[in-house]
């Protein structure tokens, strides 16, 4: 039973150095990159708008623009009909869901 004992004594200092490396983000901690604020070129501000926003929102905006639309091949889920705002972003008719990050990046600056 002492081996249990100190097995249970062991596991709680791995749950405070969880606590405070939390608490080292909070206090403002720089953010990654997925975090920071990036501003939208005039193209993409047609949809996210134009205030500065993380990538993940920004990611976020564009799929409900295209769900909105509905912009997504109904054959081929993963392959986005891009209207007229999006062929501005994308530079084609239609973009496979995976390089649509790529074009997104080429449209936000830090």
């Amino acid at each position: 039973m002492a081996t249990k004992t100190t097995e249970k004594k062991a596991a709680a200092p791995k749950k405070t150095a969880a606590k405070s490396t939390a608490t080292k983000a909070e206090a403002g901690a720089k953010p990654n990159a997925l975090q920071q604020p990036l501003k939208p070129s005039a193209d993409l501000a047609a949809i996210v708008g134009d205030k500065p926003l993380p990538r993940g929102e920004v990611v976020s905006k564009v799929w409900e623009h295209i769900k909105k639309n509905n912009l997504q091949n109904p054959e081929n889920k993963r392959e986005i009909l891009a209207d007229d705002k999006l062929k501005k972003i994308f530079g084609k008719d239609k973009c496979s869901m995976f390089e649509m990050n790529k074009h997104l990046a080429a449209h936000l600056k830090g």
